[in-house]
């Protein structure tokens, strides 16, 4: 437990209650941040005790801004029993400071964690300087969090010298421990984005690394327990409280392979698959640092959001799950059909779309990049004449794949870069107008991440890497291995490291640089560093 004496607020005798007193004093004077807290069921409590320290999911800060930044926590402290929380709204004190020691604190004040939003806090903060480092902590009925460190964004009009950053995805936590975190946690990063796959669904199974809590995920409570039991980790725990996150989601913090209203199974009614989607996202929103803007409203919830490092890169966080339409072609590998060009089928759909290209078009900044989830180019993993898609990714909505690629290829859009998830394998891709016909120019350059821990100890030469290096001479580089991307930014180049863990399925993997490429300002296509 964090040493409580860095706490004004803190007594020599603790005390076992969160004062309402207190509470209305302090929101009073609250002129500097922004607050905002989820509607209580009833009064605030005067007095509560808790039976165990209820900060054990730590931490986390997101969706910084040149002022700001969204400041998580959540009380459970029976984590892995829905929190383990009385149906009661509880004060959440928090303070910012500049230094470690709170002894320079800039910002404080005052929410309320409430039983509806499982005893979540999303504070959002602003009036803080831009890009510097902050430290932050929340305190609870005596009960003091760790402490946490995030940082904000360069100014709007600035031009920033470097952004160091890692990009993340798929965490299964059966099947491999988060061994890659621990290794990032030493990158001394600006940020961190993840492109989604943050918690499985499925149901616990025996002989695995680790074992899921439960059964396969079906209910609100299901959904809270297994985001619980991921924050558990220590690792993902300790990257959440080291610098600011930017996240979005897959499939798999729903169901696999789901289409917007559509389950991948077909004996599930979307009426009933909507009420499943409506608790999952809910639980989504209550386990990450997100705005209220983010906030869900039943099966809605708004997640595409642009997020601008100064004048040295636009980030343009897609959401391809919850708007797609149901993949045309099925969802596995198949053969190429017809009806992966039907104009009507989408990723996107049409308002983010329209939201994306018009942004791209005004954007002003060096490095205009696309945190997605699913692989964008046309990878055929068949040999031979015949040709093999994963229908689940952009290839199966080819049409609406094209109009992006050729969009991007029109030249307005500054160093167009996409940073893909979900894989479980590294690529390195240039973005091709046309992938079946190589003469046409590079619009953009794709990075995609393998996993963490998904599909378990990987291979840095697995079975099929042959066939996907052959038939697809636009990928660079191709890798199974576990692990993240570091990226190095600055107006003149982007450099990308591939960094990797041979095994996951046992502790104590030592960290590797598999691969590196750089990106030259106004040169697109990837050189191998």
């Amino acid at each position: 437990m964090t040493d409580r004496k860095n706490w004004p607020l803190y007594s020599a005798e603790p005390s076992s209650s969160c004062s309402r007193r207190r509470f209305l004093a302090t929101t009073g004077s609250l002129a500097a941040a922004a607050l905002w807290a989820p509607r209580a069921e009833g009064a605030l409590r005067r007095d509560f005790a808790f039976l165990d320290y209820p900060f054990t999911l730590g931490v986390a800060s997101g969706d910084p801004t040149p002022d700001g930044v969204v400041l998580w926590t959540r009380l459970a402290p029976q984590p892995l029993f829905d929190g383990g929380m009385p149906r009661l709204p509880l004060e959440v004190s928090w303070q910012v400071a500049e230094d470690e020691g709170f002894k320079k604190v800039v910002r404080s004040g005052t929410t309320t964690a409430t039983p509806e939003w499982a005893h979540s806090v999303h504070v959002e903060v602003d009036g803080l300087a831009p890009g510097r480092w902050y430290f932050y902590q929340f305190e609870s009925c005596g009960e003091v969090s760790p402490t946490g460190r995030t940082r904000t964004l360069p100014a709007a009009d600035a031009v920033a010298p470097a952004l160091r950053f890692a990009f993340a995805s798929c965490q299964h936590f059966e099947q491999g421990y988060f061994t890659a975190y621990e290794h990032m946690l030493k990158e001394d990063l600006d940020l961190v984005v993840h492109l989604g796959d943050y918690i499985y669904e499925s149901g616990g199974r025996d002989g695995k690394s680790r074992k899921h809590v439960g059964g396969e995920l079906s209910s609100l409570r299901d959904y809270r327990n297994r985001y619980a039991q991921y924050r558990g980790d220590p690792d993902l725990q300790a990257m959440h409280a080291a610098a600011p996150w930017i996240v979005t989601w897959d499939d798999h913090e729903v169901a696999n392979n789901y289409a917007g209203t559509y389950s991948e199974r077909d004996d599930v009614d979307p009426a009933d698959f909507l009420k499943q989607r409506a608790r999952a996202y809910k639980a989504y929103y209550e386990h990450m640092p997100l705005r209220r803007s983010s906030l869900p409203h039943g099966p809605d919830m708004p997640l595409y959001r642009r997020i601008a490092y100064g004048q040295l890169a636009d980030f343009y966080v897609l959401d391809t799950r919850q708007y797609r339409t149901d993949q045309p072609c099925g969802d596995n590998f198949k053969h190429p059909c017809p009806e992966s060009y039907d104009p009507e089928a989408t990723i996107l759909g049409e308002s983010q779309r329209k939201w994306l290209t018009g942004g791209l078009s005004a954007s002003t900044a060096r490095w205009n990049v696309l945190a997605q989830q699913v692989l964008m180019a046309r990878a055929d993993f068949e040999a031979g004449p015949e040709e093999l898609i994963y229908m689940d990714q952009w290839p199966g909505y080819e049409f609406e794949r094209r109009q992006i690629l050729k969009f991007l290829g029109e030249g307005r859009v500054a160093n167009p870069v996409v940073l893909t998830g979900d894989n479980h394998a590294n690529w390195a891709n240039d973005l091709l107008t046309n992938f079946d016909n190589l003469e046409p120019k590079t619009v953009a350059v794709e990075l995609v991440g393998t996993s963490i821990s998904s599909g378990g100890d990987g291979s840095n030469v697995p079975k099929e890497s042959e066939t996907v290096l052959a038939e697809n001479p636009y990928v660079k580089f191709y890798n199974a291995e576990r692990g993240y991307v570091r990226c190095m930014v600055t107006p003149r180049e982007w450099r990308a490291d591939y960094q990797v863990v041979e095994y996951v399925t046992r502790k104590g993997a030592p960290l590797l640089t598999r691969a590196s490429f750089v990106i030259e300002d106004g040169k697109l296509g990837l050189v191998k560093a």
